[in-house]
């Protein structure tokens, strides 16, 4: 792909960067992304992504944009208020850089479609705020061996991850949470979250998806972030490979 004149200037700081430059730009313009969830994560994500120029962004969301998701929920203002939040994505998108198309997917992924919704994406970010989501879009990612970023948080606290479990020495969603298929759900609605932190989460997360687009320094596959804001303190675990984990376990036994 060859960048004319205003992808040049448009993508500038980007170019200039060793670890990117005009290939790794050109890839990211090549790119196809699928965004589960377009809230308090999945917002900031996908402002930095278009900017970045991700040539493809699907948005897989079955809300509408509620009065109270602004306080977080940057990508929309109120006149978007019962406007489906992914087509509402679309219209912010084309305002911000129309290198980018984004493809609104109004419904709710689950484990009999999240095969076909997430297929041929070169990388997943996870912003969803349900538990039961989050396992179906990681069991497809695993099975269709595309990069899961995964990033969530709880009223101070935040995570991030990147997961690449068919990897030998890489673990996968369910190697650090199990199978917990009845673990109660909850949401920001239940427990609150301070907005800015799901704005820093989600920059965060949207940095991992370029990484894994245009690799450069070191990712988080093996790794688990984890913010503090009460005490503003970052620590970083290692999360190992589970021998017994159901998901790799079936990955590997595929045919």
């Amino acid at each position: 792909m060859t960048l004319d004149d205003a992808q040049l200037e448009r993508y500038a700081r980007h170019i200039v960067l060793k670890e990117i430059g005009g290939a790794g730009q050109a890839r990211l313009l090549a790119a196809d992304v699928a965004v589960v969830g377009a809230g308090g994560i999945g917002s900031p994500a996908i402002l930095y992504l278009a900017a970045a120029g991700v040539g493809t962004i699907r948005v897989i969301d079955d809300d509408n944009v509620a009065l109270s998701n602004l306080q977080r929920q940057i990508l929309f203002g109120s006149a978007d208020i019962d406007v489906p939040k992914a087509e509402a994505a679309m219209a912010a998108v084309a305002r911000i850089n129309p290198d980018v198309k984004l493809i609104p997917i109004n419904a709710r992924i689950d484990p009999d479609n999240a095969a076909l919704m997430l297929r041929d994406a070169d990388a997943i970010l996870d912003g969803c705020d349900s538990f039961a989501t989050r396992l179906a879009v990681a069991d497809a990612a695993l099975r269709l061996r595309i990069p899961l970023i995964s990033a969530a948080v709880g009223p101070f606290e935040g995570q991030l991850a990147t997961y690449r479990g068919w990897e030998t020495d890489k673990p996968c969603y369910r190697c650090l949470v199990g199978a917990p298929d009845d673990a109660p759900e909850r949401n920001c609605a239940e427990t609150g979250v301070i907005g800015a932190l799901t704005g820093a989460m989600g920059s965060l997360a949207a940095l991992e998806v370029i990484r894994a687009l245009v690799p450069f320094g070191t990712d988080m596959a093996g790794r688990l972030l984890i913010a503090d804001l009460l005490s503003m303190r970052f620590r970083t675990l290692d999360v190992p490979k589970d021998p017994a984990c159901p998901g790799c376990v079936a990955e590997l036994c595929a045919p």
